[in-house]
C-alpha cells in the first residue's frame, strides 16, 4: 500500500516542471493531456490507496530520506497517511481533476495555455505534499508553495496591472499570517524538540498542562497562519481580489487546496488546540464573525465570482466555528461538502463568463434558465447546497456545526444564533444570486454554450453536491470523541427552517416582488450600508490609512537616503558659507579696514552692553 504513496503529488509535480520546460514545444492537446492526465492518475492512485487503507483503517507512516541532521534537529521526508490525510488527498486530486478538465475547454483559447496548467499542477503537487508531510517543516514547505502558485495563478494575466496588484495583496497578506506560523514553529521546537506532528503533540500533552501560557502562544500563532490562508478575519482582504485570476483558479483555491489549509493546520494540530481552551474559543469567534461579516458584504456584491468569494469567507468561518467548539469531524465534513458546491459554483459561474462575452455584473445577465440549462442546475443544486436546504450536502455538515455549537456549555447558544443568522444571510444571497442570473429578462444572449470538457465536471459536481451528505468520514481515529447530546427538537427544527425562511425571502425581495423594501435601501442609513457592506466594511480602508500609507511614506522617504542626505547637508552648508565668505575676498585695503572697523564697534558695543547688564 505504501509503495505508490510518492506518486501521487510527484505526478502533478513532474507535469508541471515538463510543461515548463517544453511549452514551446508541446501542441494544445500535448499540454491538456500532460495537465489533466497527471491529476487524474493521481486521484486515480488516491481511489486505490482509500480502498486499500479502509480494509485496515491504521495510519501509515513513510520515511524517504533524512534532508539533514544538525544536533537534534533531524527534518525527514516523509508522509503520514490517516483518515484526515485520506479526505483531504480525496478532495485536492478529484475535486481538482475535474477542475482541470473544465480548464482544458475554458482556457483553450488562452496564448499562455502551456504555462496555465504548469502553474495549477504546481499548486496541487504543493496541496498534496502539505496534507501528506508528517512534520511541520516539511508541511510549510508545502505551505510556502501554495502561496507562490497562488501568487501565480491570481497574477496569471499580468498584463493587466490589477491582476498584478491582486497578486501582490494575496502574497502579502497571507506572508503576516506565514511569518507568524514560522515562530510558533521556531517555538515549538524550542520547547518540545521536534516538528514531527505525533511526537510533538505527544511532547506537548507530556509537558505541558490545560491553561498553561506556552501552548496559548503556539496556537495563536498556529490560528494567525491558518487565518492568513484560509482568509479569516482580520487576514481576509486577499481573496476577494484573488478573482482577478482566470475562474478555473478561483474553484481551485476555494474549493480544493489553498484556504482549506488553514483549516487543516488546526486540524491536524488539534492535540494542541484542546491544551488552550482560550486559544479554541477564540477559535470559534473569529469564525463565527468572519462568517457574519462576510455574509453581509455578499449581499452587496454584483460582480458574480465576488459574491462567490465572500460565500468561501463565510463557509470557512463555519469551520473554523466548528474546530473552536471541539467538533473536529463536523468541520472537516463541512470543508469536504464545501469542496463539492463550491467549485460546482465556481466552474458554473466560470460558464456564464465564458458564455457572455466575460460579463462579471450579475445585474447584465439575467434570463439564463432556458439558455444554459446545464449551468442553470448546477448552480440551482449549488446554491441550494450552500444555503444548507434539507437533504442537500450542505445541510448535513452545517446542520451538524450548529447543533454542536449549541452544546458548547458558556457560550454555546450565542454561536448558535450566530450561526443562524449566517444561515439566514446565506440563503438570501445564494438565492439573490439565482433569481437575477437566471430569471427575468436576459440583458445578454450568450454566444456559446459549454462542450463536454466544461458540462461533464458540473454534472459530477451536481451529483456530490446532493449526495455528498451521505459519506462517512474515516476521522474516528483521528480525533477525539465529541459529547453528543441531542439536543431538544425545536433547536434542531429551528436550524432546519431557517435557510429555508432565507430562500423564501430572497423570492420575495428579487424574483416575486411581493415584498418592496426599495424605501429602505434608497433612504440615508441604506444607501450608506449599501456602500459600506460592498466596500467589505471598509476594512482595506483602514489598513490603507493604518498600515499601508505610513509604510509608503516611510519607504519613499527612505528611498533617498535620510542618512546621506544628513552628510549631504553638511556639505552643502558648508559650500554655502565657503560662497558667502569668498566673496568678501575683493583684495581692497580699504573694504578689509571697513570691516575691522565695522567688527571693532560691534565688539565694544556688545562689552559695553554684556558689562552695563552685570552691575
Amino acid at each position: 500500500m505504501t509503495d505508490f504513496i510518492w506518486l501521487i503529488p510527484i505526478l502533478p509535480l513532474i507535469s508541471s516542471i515538463t510543461l515548463m520546460l517544453g511549452s514551446a514545444y508541446f501542441a494544445r492537446s500535448v499540454v491538456a493531456t500532460l495537465g489533466v492526465g497527471s491529476v487524474g492518475i493521481s486521484a486515480v492512485l488516491t481511489g486505490w490507496l482509500a480502498y486499500q487503507f479502509l480494509q485496515v483503517p491504521e495510519p501509515i507512516h513513510v520515511v524517504y530520506w533524512t534532508w539533514m541532521k544538525v544536533g537534534q534537529f533531524d527534518p525527514s521526508i516523509a508522509f503520514y497517511f490517516d483518515g484526515l490525510t485520506l479526505v483531504m488527498m480525496s478532495v485536492i486530486t478529484g475535486v481538482g481533476f475535474l477542475i482541470h478538465l473544465f480548464s482544458s475547454e475554458f482556457m483553450e483559447h488562452d496564448v499562455s495555455y502551456a504555462r496555465y496548467f504548469a502553474y495549477l499542477n504546481m499548486f496541487v503537487a504543493a496541496m498534496l505534499i502539505l496534507v501528506l508531510a508528517d512534520n511541520l517543516l516539511l508541511m510549510y514547505l508545502g505551505w510556502e508553495g501554495v502561496g507562490t502558485c497562488s501568487y501565480l495563478l491570481v497574477g496569471f494575466w499580468y498584463q493587466h496591472s490589477a491582476n498584478g496588484q491582486a497578486a501582490r495583496k494575496a502574497f502579502i497578506v497571507t506572508r503576516i499570517g506565514d511569518t507568524a506560523m514560522a515562530i510558533g514553529l521556531l517555538v515549538l521546537f524550542t520547547e518540545l524538540g521536534t516538528l514531527n506532528i505525533q511526537m510533538m503533540v505527544a511532547a506537548a500533552q507530556a509537558k505541558w498542562q490545560i491553561g498553561d501560557f506556552m501552548p496559548l502562544l503556539v496556537c495563536m500563532l498556529l490560528l494567525a497562519g491558518a487565518a492568513g490562508k484560509s482568509a479569516q478575519l482580520p487576514l481576509h482582504t486577499w481573496l476577494p481580489d484573488a478573482m482577478a485570476g482566470p475562474t478555473p483558479v478561483s474553484a481551485l483555491i476555494h474549493a480544493a487546496t489553498m484556504v482549506t489549509a488553514g483549516v487543516y493546520l488546526i486540524a491536524r494540530t488539534h492535540g494542541l488546540f484542546l491544551l488552550s481552551p482560550d486559544a479554541m474559543t477564540l477559535v470559534a469567534i473569529v469564525g463565527l464573525l468572519t462568517s457574519l461579516l462576510a455574509a453581509f458584504t455578499a449581499l452587496a456584491q454584483y460582480d458574480i465570482k465576488r459574491i462567490l468569494a465572500y460565500s468561501t469567507i463565510s463557509q470557512i468561518g463555519y469551520m473554523f466555528l466548528a474546530l473552536g467548539v471541539g467538533a473536529w469531524s463536523a468541520g472537516v465534513f463541512h470543508l469536504m461538502t464545501h469542496a463539492f458546491f463550491k467549485a460546482l459554483l465556481f466552474l458554473g459561474s466560470g460558464a456564464i463568463i465564458h458564455c457572455l462575452h466575460h460579463e462579471h455584473d450579475i445585474f447584465k445577465m439575467g434570463g439564463l434558465r432556458t439558455r444554459m440549462p446545464v449551468t442553470f442546475w448546477s448552480f440551482m443544486i449549488g446554491s441550494a447546497a450552500l444555503a444548507a436546504l434539507p437533504m442537500t450536502s450542505g445541510f448535513f455538515s452545517k446542520d451538524l456545526i450548529l447543533l454542536q455549537a449549541y452544546q458548547q456549555n458558556s457560550i454555546g447558544p450565542l454561536l448558535w444564533m450566530g450561526g443562524l443568522l449566517g444561515a439566514l444571510l446565506t440563503a438570501i444571497y445564494s438565492f439573490r444570486l439565482v433569481f437575477i442570473v437566471f430569471f427575468g429578462n436576459a440583458n445578454t444572449i450568450p454566444d456559446k454554450e459549454i462542450g463536454w470538457r466544461m458540462a461533464t465536471p458540473l454534472t459530477l459536481l451536481c451529483v456530490l453536491s446532493l449526495i455528498g451528505g451521505y459519506f462517512s468520514l474515516p476521522v474516528e481515529r483521528v480525533f477525539p470523541a465529541h459529547g453528543n447530546q441531542h439536543p431538544a427538537h425545536w433547536v434542531e427544527l429551528v436550524s432546519i427552517s431557517i435557510p429555508i425562511v432565507g430562500v423564501v425571502l430572497a423570492y420575495l425581495l428579487f424574483l416575486g416582488r411581493q415584498l418592496d423594501l426599495s424605501f429602505l435601501i434608497e433612504s440615508a442609513l441604506g444607501q450608506w450600508l449599501k456602500q459600506f457592506w460592498h466596500s467589505g466594511w471598509r476594512i482595506d480602508r483602514l489598513y490603507a490609512l493604518t498600515l499601508v500609507n505610513p509604510y509608503c511614506w516611510v519607504a519613499s522617504t527612505t528611498r533617498n537616503e535620510p542618512v546621506d542626505n544628513f552628510y549631504h547637508l553638511i556639505v552643502r552648508t558648508n559650500q554655502a558659507l565657503n560662497s558667502g565668505l569668498s566673496r568678501m575676498q575683493t583684495g581692497r585695503m580699504r573694504g578689509y579696514i571697513i570691516s575691522m572697523v565695522i567688527g571693532l564697534i560691534g565688539f565694544l558695543g556688545l562689552s559695553l552692553l554684556f558689562t552695563v547688564g552685570a552691575v
